[in-house]
């Protein structure tokens, strides 16, 4: 099932989320549909803070290559255990913050530790664009947003442009 994304600013987009405690049925539900609503938007991560859910579970599948398997990924309480003092820089965009980009230097590689959808600890490396995705739906999870890391004149105007796209938007 499809979900509506919301739309900075929100203050549930602010919020630091809260753990996941133990996986249910209806977590395990609400990755799904996560996934769901992010293939549809189209995008290659989602945090649940951006569907209004304030626990710490984010989706993401960086397989953008025509003719390539999807690898769709579920993560449960995702942490990042080690950083690569080497760095990228990717114009970033998000769900969130609709037709906004600005690039953002972030870490080359990262380990990151999570629970699966089958409740399993797993660890692994990322790299390149999946580097930068995890890095950025976990900032969602401690509150953050992609343009926290611009300079305050060029955040404030996209805060301002979303605000006039949610009025817009309400207007009908």
């Amino acid at each position: 099932m499809k979900m509506p994304i919301l739309i900075h600013p929100d203050p549930r987009l602010k919020k630091v989320c809260s753990p996941v405690p133990d996986l249910s049925d209806a977590l395990r539900s609400l990755a799904d549909n996560m996934l769901e609503t992010m293939y549809d938007a189209p995008g290659i991560g989602l945090a649940a803070p951006q569907v209004g859910v304030t626990e710490r579970l984010i989706v993401l599948d960086c397989i953008k290559q025509e003719g390539e398997a999807p690898r769709p990924t579920i993560m449960f309480n995702p942490e990042i255990t080690a950083r690569s003092d080497a760095t990228n820089v990717y114009e970033e965009g998000c769900l969130s913050i609709p037709d906004e980009f600005a690039e953002i230097t972030r870490p080359a590689e990262v380990e990151v530790r999570w629970i699966d959808r089958d409740g399993h600890e797993q660890s692994a490396g990322f790299d390149g664009l999946w580097a930068t995705c995890v890095q950025h739906e976990i900032d969602h999870l401690d509150g953050k947003l992609f343009i926290d890391y611009l300079g305050p004149m060029k955040r404030q105007l996209i805060t301002r442009r979303m605000q006039k796209l949610k009025r817009d938007k309400a207007r009908g």
